[in-house]
């Protein structure tokens, strides 16, 4: 994003980096290790080769993905966190939390 394109509230900042559906479940899964490709598009339900590609690009030129290739026949693609995505740990962990008594709530109110 450049500085142009920046808001200028810090939270519509975060939201425009990562607010997607896509880039969130992006996130979490390489929260746990590096993922190939075709590793992170099978675990996305629902999500298109197309909109995985665009995010991830989107999220290597924001500075938070890093996309590295080995020189293997065939080539061989994984994705991991950059030191500034990983400083995003604490907010996607405070969300799973959240997420976690949402859905405790919702059970409990429903039986």
């Amino acid at each position: 994003m450049t500085k142009e394109e920046m808001p200028a509230c810090p939270v519509a900042t975060t939201v425009r980096l990562i607010g997607s559906k896509w880039k969130l479940l992006i996130m979490r899964n390489l929260l746990t290790r590096p993922w190939r490709f075709n590793e992170l598009r099978n675990s996305l339900d629902g999500g298109s080769q197309k909109v995985l590609t665009d995010s991830l690009r989107t999220m290597e030129k924001d500075g938070i993905v890093i996309r590295t290739v080995y020189p293997e026949v065939p080539p061989r693609v994984e994705y991991s966190l950059s030191e500034l995505g990983e400083s995003m740990r604490p907010i996607l962990e405070s969300m799973e939390t959240w997420g976690k008594s949402y859905q405790a709530i919702v059970l409990a109110d429903n039986t």
